[in-house]
């Protein structure tokens, strides 16, 4: 894992070309603290920042091949590249290095842009083919590592995180008011497009091909479902069960591969419990786990935690997060994420991999993936209710199914039939509709638009953010099973957008740690999307065929508990946050131009009288406030409004 940076037809002196890549590597090197590398080559510069855990000795970026016509700067880690080294080399190939880069570039030589399809593993990287002065960039699968690009005074430049383009002489850093429209719909900016104007991302399975001055940017991957008329049940469930045992078992043992120690998250939920047990049955000298913990109740799973630990019997560490935490620390988080947010669990997250840095980790397991792909989320449950009461829309007692889907809610347990059926609009929507899956999801989001300013709607016209990206579905969606349409609208957007993202990438490398996601292992993504949705989500019970997969290695403690997604305290925790009156300044709310003072005003009054209660209203503060502290950050001409926030350099 590191930073990766460089530029494309470039006409600068080479000094100052050098001088380019010393900047943009310094902007990355919470990523790569270990070391820096550049290299110059014609019209093509790559830059690197080196986290190092694989080939350490060796494995120094930017590298190239012996014979020079091949040049690589790589994000990321190659599981499989002892596999792929052993057949290059019975093909004729020779290693120099024990670094899983190396692979890369041999892969490339003997494949060309195929080689893509050979790897198993979480990249983004730069490769120069200097025998037709060719640049490739290319993203992983899954979205796990990210990649951005930019078009600026006639040069093409690319790097690991925004900041590194942002900070480029002359670069201006403004807000894209379609990209906020998106992010106040599905919690992240559709790709290509990010936060800030003339900044791109290259999306999850794409490669970018940059010759001769011109860019063709497609796909290598594509996430797909069988047609739902195709969709039958498993001819042998006990069969499926214990391939996706064997295939998780894999999927973790390659992930282990480091020449550093490796680590585990133990949330106290299924999925992090199920890969740090199959982790602890390869660790020999013992898997250290790393647990975050709220003072919240509401929010703190410590019992689960301590309960798989001991189970496991492996060292377990916790930390804490109280409530002022989560406003002390926001600046300094969306420094690293720089894309507004509405939650603030991304926060808590920053903190434990601060924990794991400390206690001197680099790599860590996680469970990310496995709610999208085995069906683990309420959303998909939800759809399902939703579908069946729609059937009979005038039943009583259909909606009171509702109440079933979300124990963590306690009020909507108080609700009557009649405002359940409302608020989840069952009735009142085609059911093959694209996006009827996430449509109250959709709804509830946007709501907080109302706090959009004048301005920012004149400037929207009538943009329809769910249509762009009920346009960007694959042209089989529509023959998929219902559940796989919900499965695909999260795994392929929400999960890079702002799973593996804000809440995953950012902030674990803001603190240069590593997170190795088993369950996005492509084995088992492929796997998972050719299940019959009944093995996935069986009636209500969601997850089923993992649940039997984790039998023999989680205890029925964690297995029986009730679903808990992953939160934390969101506009409460700002009731006493002293820089609110700088951030969300009247003055400060004008310059931005995107938010409505006065109703901002009254919004920030409510948080500090704790009266923020509703979902809205905590999405709304917390996206507004992340998007004011990234324009002021961002801004050459805006003050610093959080210089009396401890451990914040805004």
């Amino acid at each position: 894992m590191c930073g990766i940076a460089g530029f494309y037809r470039h006409d600068m002196p080479a000094d100052r070309a050098n001088e380019r890549l010393a900047l943009m590597a310094s902007c990355l090197k919470h990523r790569g603290p270990d070391a820096h590398g550049s290299l110059l080559r014609g019209d093509v510069g790559l830059a690197h920042a080196r986290l190092a855990i694989v080939g350490i000795a060796d494995g120094a970026q930017p590298m190239c091949t012996v014979e020079d016509d091949l040049a690589v700067s790589f994000n990321g880690e190659i599981f499989n590249h002892v596999e792929l080294r052993e057949t290059l080399s019975a093909r004729g190939h020779k290693f120099l290095t024990h670094s899983d880069t190396e692979v890369i570039l041999h892969l490339y030589r003997d494949k060309g842009l195929d080689c893509l399809s050979e790897f198993n593993g979480d990249f983004a990287f730069a490769l120069h083919d200097a025998r037709n002065d060719t640049l490739l960039l290319a993203r992983d699968r899954m979205g796990v590592r990210p990649l951005y690009y930019t078009w600026h005074e006639g040069t093409f430049y690319f790097a690991s995180e925004m900041a590194a383009l942002l900070a480029l002489p002359g670069m201006t850093a403004e807000i894209d008011p379609v990209a906020l429209d998106q992010i106040f719909t599905f919690w992240f900016p559709l790709p290509p497009r990010t936060a800030f104007r003339g900044i791109h991302e290259l999306p999850p399975g794409h490669m970018m091909i940059l010759r001769d001055g011109a860019s063709t940017v497609r796909r290598w991957w594509q996430l797909s479902y069988p047609d739902g008329k195709d969709v039958a049940p498993a001819a042998d469930f006990d069969d499926q069960v214990e391939e996706l045992t064997a295939l998780l078992a894999d999927a973790t043992r390659i992930r282990l591969r480091a020449d550093v120690p490796v680590g585990s998250y133990l949330s106290g939920g299924l999925d992090s419990s199920l890969v740090s047990a199959l982790a602890a049955q390869n660790v020999r000298q013992g898997l250290r786990t790393f647990s975050l913990a709220f003072e919240s109740a509401e929010h703190d799973e410590r019992i689960w935690q301590k309960a798989m630990s001991e189970y496991l019997g492996v060292a377990s560490e916790t930390t804490e997060c109280s409530t002022e935490d989560i406003a002390q620390y926001l600046p300094q988080v969306m420094e690293h994420v720089q894309t507004p947010i509405l939650r603030t669990a991304p926060v808590p997250l920053y903190l434990l991999s601060r924990h794991v840095r400390d206690r001197g980790m680099k790599v860590v397991l996680t469970g990310e993936g496995a709610d999208e792909l085995f069906a683990g989320y309420d959303i998909f449950r939800e759809a399902r209710v939703r579908r069946f009461c729609s059937r009979q829309p005038q039943s009583s007692r259909r909606p009171k199914l509702f109440q079933r889907l979300y124990p963590y809610l306690p009020g909507l347990k108080q609700q009557t039939p009649d405002y359940l059926a409302r608020f989840f609009s069952f009735g009142a929507e085609a059911t093959d509709e694209p996006l009827f899956s996430h449509r109250p999801r959709l709804r509830s989001t946007a709501a907080a638009k109302i706090f959009f300013s004048a301005g920012l709607r004149d400037e929207l016209g009538d943009y329809d953010a769910a249509a762009d990206l009920a346009a960007q579905l694959p042209e089989d969606f529509r023959r998929w099973h219902p559940l796989h349409q919900a499965q695909y609208l999260e795994t392929a957007f929400l999960l890079p957008g702002y799973i593996l993202s804000s809440q995953g990438d950012r902030v674990m490398m803001a603190n240069g740690v590593e997170g190795r996601f088993p369950f996005l292992d492509p084995r088992v993504v492929d796997f998972a999307a050719a299940l019959p949705p009944e093995a996935k989500l069986r009636g209500l019970k969601e997850k089923y065929i993992l649940k039997q997969a984790a039998t023999e290695l989680v205890p029925d403690v964690i297995l029986s508990r009730p679903k808990q997604p992953y939160r934390a305290p969101d506009a409460e925790a700002f009731a006493d946050a002293g820089y609110l009156d700088t951030v969300l300044s009247a003055d400060k709310l004008k310059t931005a131009g995107l938010f409505n003072a006065q109703a901002v005003e009254k919004l920030k009054t409510k948080v500090r009288q704790k009266q923020a209660t509703g979902f809205r209203d905590n999405a709304a503060f917390v996206g507004i406030l992340s998007t004011q502290l990234i324009h002021a950050a961002t801004t050459s001409n805006a003050s610093t409004p959080s210089q009396n926030i401890e451990g914040s350099s805004i």
